[in-house]
């Protein structure tokens, strides 16, 4: 199979729609970056092979010059959007020395379907042939309809009585966040704002950053990168993140390029009411991409216990 021929396909238990720059599971539903799908489709392409360094490279950052460390991050960034443990892979395995190699079936998407529709309309046929659905199909339909405005009722009583017992049970978002430990903060996937988005693998890096920085003091907690990684690319309110992640402080940020600089924005948000308490932005040279994300990452980090510590004290 050639995925580059088919905008929607499977790999593993995932949906791939490249075309939507999407990947989706069992309702769930992950929006890629475009190298990351790019990435993606490479491997998918040579399935079962081992794609070297240098041809990630010219395939995925044809037009512009990276290092290895970008096709390191990459791989990384797109195991985490799939769930999958570089340990024990089920997707994509590491070939030490030569390259990435797809482990997972590739498929065709249109095949799958039609295989479920066959099936459906065999099963189909099976049960108009069968002589107790000729003997249903023949039955007297009065009494259902005589049936059919009492079971509405109940149906409509029951769905009130459940939102009601659900309502009655269940806190308030303010009240919930403001019941979680105050030095507590979970770090979003900041969001890469360069022209074409491509420095993904930068903001990634910073968030990554970011969370081992805080991790690291005293009394903190703070989420791991899987946690706040599942919501990257996800429009859900902060409230609603802080009260899954059980944080009462949510940071954020993007990534924004010039010719010679990056520019990183963060804010601290207090879940509790949405409001931001602490916001600044930081712009470093190109020079060497991992020593902007380390400097940048401990000045956020001194700022933000400062922020905290004073609003604790504030409350």
């Amino acid at each position: 199979m050639e995925p580059a021929d088919n905008t929607i396909f499977l790999i593993g238990e995932w949906r791939v729609d490249s075309a939507a720059g999407e990947i989706s599971r069992n309702g769930e539903t992950i929006r890629l970056e475009v190298r990351t799908m790019r990435l993606l489709m490479c491997l998918a392409e040579h399935a079962g092979q081992v794609v070297s360094i240098d041809d990630l490279l010219s395939q995925v950052w044809p037009e512009v010059s990276v290092s290895q460390d970008s096709v390191y991050q990459a791989v990384t960034s797109l195991r985490r959007q799939l769930g999958d443990d570089p340990k024990q892979p089920a997707y994509i395995a590491t070939v030490p020395r030569l390259g990435y190699r797809m482990i997972a079936k590739v498929s065709p998407w249109l095949d799958q379907r039609k295989i479920d529709q066959q099936k459906i309309d065999e099963h189909t046929i099976e049960d108009a042939q069968h002589p107790s659905a000729v003997r249903a199909q023949q039955a007297p339909v009065r009494l259902s309809w005589l049936l059919a405005p009492a079971i509405l009722l109940l149906a409509v009583l029951a769905v009130a009585f459940l939102v009601r017992s659900k309502s009655a049970g269940r806190p308030p978002i303010s009240s919930a966040l403001a019941a979680q430990p105050q030095k507590s903060i979970a770090v979003l996937p900041f969001l890469d704002l360069t022209e074409g988005m491509k420095e993904e693998e930068f903001a990634d890096g910073m968030t990554e950053e970011l969370i081992s920085r805080l991790s690291k003091i005293p009394d903190f907690r703070v989420p791991a990168a899987t946690s706040s990684f599942y919501f990257k690319g996800k429009q859900l309110p902060v409230a609603d993140i802080a009260k899954s992640l059980g944080v009462a402080y949510v940071l954020d940020g993007s990534v924004r390029k010039s010719d010679t600089r990056f520019r990183v924005a963060a804010r601290l948000v207090r879940a509790e009411n949405g409001y931001v308490i602490w916001s600044e932005t930081y712009d470093r040279g190109l020079d060497d991409k991992l020593w902007v994300q380390e400097d940048i990452a401990g000045e956020v980090t001194k700022a933000l216990r400062a922020s905290i510590d004073g609003a604790d004290q504030a409350r």
